[in-house]
């Protein structure tokens, strides 16, 4: 298989680069190497340097691609009001650009990177009402140091459970809401053009080659940076905020594995999966597990701080990846996150 690969340089496109070509596909590797994820770096050799929002300037590119993973996009949360048009240009007029010019070279197949943060909070159960859908916390709460979410009925604090695919989608960043204009432009796509897309939701991304302290850095990323600078790990919270790590060789598994799947699919399919590592984790535990990999006696420091807009779980079902994808993570964050503290990452 033939795949045009977007932000083909980053952390997660060089990973998928890389498993592409283990499993015997080419690679036409595209990337815009924005200075926020790359530096000044110039892009690797045989790298397109390109903009996705320019793609009907190069549909040329695109002749004799059989699909196309689109992983090129602006993350972080997007907190200031200012951001929106950086977001709504680089991922959503990105990928309508990229599109309508998979449609003019007659590419009918694409996976598309999604995220969790579509799906805003997390699935929650009361054990007296059952499953309930709560509001953004509180401020009032937060700052008395109440993190959970209750029940709107009892007042019990609701319990976690995992969030399937068919979930609500309620995106509560920026980011989260051009991850999901993502989505809805590719699923319009593929019914107006006969085509089909994937789109996978990563959870918790980390693994060697993650950028260090930048907006595209990661918890555990930055929980190893504090240690290399002899701090102690700050945890917000309480530390009980649960969330599914997953390992960056994992997600190029996913990626191969939805590659194959997507050029299979019928006209006008649409599908929509986690990757996960399936392994539920705290903040906390994350922050004990890189520790632990450093070596350092360095305890974390759970500061009871928050960061408004911030959800309290999300922890995603492996199941319809699994069934659908044959995709199942092979690296564990118990085993993943202490190997994580010293392995090589980008400055």
């Amino acid at each position: 298989m033939r795949v045009l690969l977007t932000g083909s340089a980053g952390f997660i496109g060089s990973a998928i680069a890389t498993a592409l070509e283990s499993a015997g596909h080419e690679t036409v590797p595209v990337d815009l190497m924005l200075p926020a994820a790359h530096g000044r770096s110039e892009p690797p050799a045989g790298t397109h340097r390109l903009d996705v929002r320019d793609a009907l300037e190069w549909v040329d590119l695109l002749r004799g691609v059989d699909a196309v993973c689109h992983q090129a996009a602006l993350v972080g949360a997007g907190v200031r009001v200012g951001d929106l048009p950086s977001y709504a240009s680089h991922n959503d007029l990105g990928t309508a650009a990229l599109l309508a010019a998979m449609h003019e070279a007659g590419v009918a197949s694409l996976v598309l990177a999604s995220s969790m943060v579509v799906y805003g909070e997390g699935r929650y159960e009361c054990p007296e009402h059952g499953h309930q859908q709560p509001p953004p916390r509180a401020r009032a709460a937060l700052d008395a140091g109440d993190f959970e979410n209750h029940c709107p009925h009892c007042g019990r604090a609701l319990t976690w459970a995992l969030v399937e695919e068919s979930a609500r989608l309620d995106p509560r960043s920026t980011y989260a809401a051009s991850k999901l204009a993502q989505e809805h432009y590719a699923s319009t796509w593929a019914r107006q053009a006969d085509s089909a897309v994937v789109s996978l939701r990563y959870h918790n991304v980390y693994g060697p080659g993650m950028p260090r302290d930048t907006p595209y850095s990661g918890v555990a990323a930055m929980f190893r940076s504090s240690l290399e600078r002899g701090e102690a790990p700050r945890v917000y919270e309480d530390g009980g905020q649960m969330r599914d790590f997953v390992h960056v060789s994992d997600v190029a598994a996913a990626n191969v594995a939805a590659l194959e799947a997507v050029v299979g699919l019928p006209a006008g399919g649409a599908a929509a999966y986690n990757v996960c590592s399936g392994e539920p984790v705290t903040i906390a535990r994350v922050a004990e597990l890189v520790a632990g990999g450093t070596g350092s006696e360095l305890a974390p420091e759970v500061t009871g701080q928050y960061r408004a807009g911030d959800v309290r779980h999300v922890v995603a079902s492996p199941r319809l990846a699994r069934e659908e994808l044959g995709f199942s993570a092979a690296v564990s964050p118990e085993d993943g996150l202490p190997a994580f503290a010293t392995a090589p990452l980008r400055d």
